[in-house]
């Protein structure tokens, strides 16, 4: 069974998620761990829990969710992983992100392609991938079929959806992978977004005003 845990990173309160099973072996999804003592927060968790990071996972590549991602490649060697639409996005990084006032380390440009239909192993393990564009051209959503659980980064939240007014953002292409795509995942799976807290996708669709699940 796999087990998840969220920490809450940065001035823009970015979901940051720990994913693991009963090897230990775990998935960090979108480290937005941004101060020295977010980075000790996300450590000690994973050191007080004996797991074993494999791969960094990123849902897409804006600045606040690839805030700790130089770290966390640093500290665990893992490879990481991106959808190849949003690559662009780490390469700029560190520009990008002085320009709203912050200073990060080059997140690593080496990264592994993520395409939609992969099966991201981990353990006994896996989640299955979902792009979805919209806030982003390659966004991405993470499903854990067995345990009925998405990790959604910034294209669900509860009670709202992502932005679409960035470079990359197409509100159209943003509800045709909702509403074709993570909606019909089920009723009863529980949706973990980049920000905010978890919903599920039963609740989202009796209540988000912005979707109308026709």
């Amino acid at each position: 069974m796999i087990q998840i845990k969220s920490f809450y990173f940065n001035d823009l309160r970015e979901c940051s998620y720990l994913v693991w099973d009963e090897t230990g072996e775990c998935l960090i999804i979108d480290p937005g761990c941004y101060t020295s003592s977010e980075q000790e927060r996300l450590a000690k968790f994973i050191e007080q829990n004996g797991l074993k990071p494999v791969k960094l996972i990123n849902t897409h590549g804006h600045f606040d969710h690839i805030m700790g991602n130089a770290y966390v490649v640093a500290k665990w060697g893992v490879p990481s992983f991106i959808h190849k639409e949003d690559k662009h996005q780490l390469a700029r990084a560190k520009q990008y992100t002085e320009m709203f006032g912050y200073k990060i380390e080059q997140p690593p440009v080496d990264t592994h392609d993520l395409e939609d239909g992969d099966v991201i192993s981990f353990g006994n393990s896996s989640l299955r991938v979902i792009h979805t564009p919209g806030h982003s051209r390659g966004g991405v959503c993470l499903a854990a079929d067995k345990d009925k659980f998405v990790i959604t980064g910034d294209s669900l939240f509860a009670g709202s959806i992502g932005r679409t007014d960035l470079p990359g953002g197409d509100y159209e292409q943003l509800m045709e992978s909702l509403l074709e795509k993570v909606l019909k995942l089920g009723d009863d799976y529980t949706v973990y977004p980049g920000h905010g807290p978890a919903t599920t996708i039963g609740n989202e669709i009796a209540t988000n005003p912005f979707l109308r699940y026709e």
